[in-house]
């Protein structure tokens, strides 16, 4: 079931930024990716408050992204892992990292990349395709409102 939303908007976009819109806890979303689990962690990668990253987690949590475990080492820690509903979220942090490599760097300049483990290359472009697998600017789709 999915949570209950926290406003009664009936715009998608409009509920999940409700939930993942702000900068920290997209943050969260995308260390959770690069295997992120404590507390201790996130908080040094990201160099943020404790009581921020506990109220974010909290409401990560609260939202279906991320669920608490034992931690896998056998401590008393407790864990933060991606549900698949966490999971679902890597699109869109691949959508933001890459509309950053192309608009938010200088040519030649250093950042990091995202690869295939498989291949060990780059992973292509993402961008909506039509059912036939062409490329599909905004001005070939429209948003059908509620009324």
């Amino acid at each position: 079931m999915p949570p209950r939303p926290i406003n009664d908007e009936p715009c998608p976009v409009a509920r999940a930024v409700d939930i993942v819109g702000d900068r920290w806890s997209l943050l969260i979303v995308r260390d959770a990716f690069d295997d992120t689990r404590r507390f201790g962690d996130f908080q040094r990668n990201l160099g943020m408050a404790r009581n921020i990253l506990s109220d974010r987690l909290r409401k990560l949590v609260e939202a279906g992204i991320l669920e608490t475990r034992n931690a896998s080492d056998g401590t008393a820690y407790q864990e933060y892992v991606l549900t698949p509903q966490g999971e679902s979220l890597f699109p869109v942090v691949v959508a933001l990292r890459q509309w950053g490599e192309q608009h938010l760097f200088k040519r030649g300049e250093r950042h990091s990349v995202l690869i295939e483990t498989r291949t060990g290359k780059p992973i292509p472009h993402m961008a909506p395709v039509a059912k036939d697998g062409t490329a599909l600017p905004p001005s070939m789709t429209e948003v059908r409102k509620v009324t």
